[in-house]
């Protein structure tokens, strides 16, 4: 039997790297592969037969005082604890590959240094852009930022792209100037795995080595599809409540549209969008935060999902999440979001951050037929089935690890 070693800073769901982190491992383990885990220590946590191996927990917005954040500050860059705990569970553990989702700020890349040590193949799965750009979305309070490309690292701490906030920044642009400086990643994983050609033709014009970089589009269990076929009136956004998302653009044409729009989801900016809602007199529900099949009932009574992500995205869940559902989506044509959809026949796209073309398109979706939505909501799962589904993702995986050794 072979054996996986999975290794993420979470071993719970915060976010969507997260998601993929078990994903990977549940497809795996589905195909009869044993699966080890290295995470971090952590009050949510899944149960774990391997957390005697777990680095210890690291939260940065805790207050620990001041020694404490100056170690937590030096693992940033390199964290001995984490390597030695590494090193542990390969001794007591024979791995055949070892798949990295997110170690930045936690694990570390020492880590990676152990696994190259022990000549295990490594390869890492880029959720973001934090190889290449310090504050991992090429965005700053003043929207896209492409400042620090070039390895012109500094720029993050004079820009404050961190929490706007100048020491915080100053540590992250001493971090991301180590790391790249001396290829801390790119010399220690064998493969780079990417969600979205976006991201492949961005890492190779900030300087990554093209050959180590590996189209694979995320992978998702297909949630069971509801009984429910005609679309409904309102049009959703869910996920995360924060400013990269774009939401005041929704909220800003769904008032100039005149149509009805619910927001599932909690984040730092929630207030201001029911402020904002308010003010314009827009026809917005506030949902909360929703979950399981709750959230299912709420995406299959919608008309269309909206994706109206003013940042670049990767290969963004919740849009392939709600296609395997057979709903459409009206995506800002940024990032990997053009690939999900293609114009007019699997879902529409507008423009970043314009309220009027997004209006536009609102008001096209409101006023089509049933019938013509829910062809196109069919057409996008369609789609979404030949991309993402789990037999293609490990078949795609298992190649990469064939070609580095691993006997399959």
């Amino acid at each position: 039997m072979k054996t996986l070693l999975s290794i993420n800073a979470h071993h719970h769901i915060r976010g969507g790297s997260d998601v993929m982190y078990f994903e990977h491992s549940r497809l795996f383990e589905k195909h009869g592969w044993h699966v080890a885990y290295q995470a971090m220590h952590h009050d949510e946590n899944l149960k774990s037969d391997y957390d005697r191996y777990f680095a210890d927990d690291i939260d940065y917005k805790r207050d620990d005082g001041l020694y404490r954040k100056i170690v937590n500050s030096l693992k940033i860059i390199y964290s001995v604890e984490a390597r030695r705990k590494m090193s542990a569970l390969l001794d007591d553990h024979k791995i055949d590959v070892a798949h990295v989702h997110v170690v930045f700020h936690h694990q570390s890349p020492s880590v990676l240094f152990e696994l190259k040590k022990r000549g295990i193949p490594t390869v890492l799965t880029a959720h973001d852009f934090k190889m290449i750009c310090p504050a991992f979305q090429m965005r700053n309070r003043d929207g896209i930022c492409e400042r620090c490309k070039g390895k012109r690292v500094w720029n993050v701490a004079i820009h404050r792209c961190m929490m706007d906030s100048l020491l915080i920044s100053s540590v992250i642009a001493l971090e991301s100037a180590v790391h790249q400086w001396f290829d801390f990643y790119s010399r220690n994983v064998d493969r780079v795995v990417v969600p979205s050609r976006f991201y492949v033709e961005k890492f190779v014009e900030w300087g990554w080595p093209k050959e180590q970089l590996i189209y694979v589009p995320n992978v998702i269990n297909a949630p069971p599809v509801s009984a429910k076929s005609a679309p409904g009136d309102y049009f959703l956004y869910f996920g995360r409540l924060s400013p990269e998302k774009g939401i005041a653009t929704f909220i800003r044409a769904a008032a100039r549209s005149g149509i009805p729009a619910k927001i599932a989801g909690t984040g730092p900016i929630e207030a201001d969008l029911m402020a904002l809602a308010t003010e314009l007199g827009a026809d917005v529900e506030f949902l909360g935060f929703r979950s399981g099949q709750d959230l299912w009932d709420i995406v299959d009574a919608c008309r269309a999902i909206v994706l109206p992500s003013e940042w670049y995205e990767n290969g963004p869940m919740s849009a392939i999440e709600a296609n395997f559902r057979s709903k459409p989506i009206l995506g800002a044509s940024i990032g990997g979001i053009p690939e999900l959809i293609e114009h007019g026949k699997t879902g529409w796209l507008f423009r970043p951050g314009d309220v009027d073309d997004l209006a536009e398109k609102l008001r096209l979706v409101a006023d089509s037929s049933d019938a013509d939505v829910a062809d196109i909501g069919r057409a996008a799962r369609i789609a979404a089935e030949e991309r993402h589904s789990p037999e293609a993702y490990y078949d795609r995986m298992t190649s990469i690890y064939r070609d580095l050794g691993v006997a399959i």
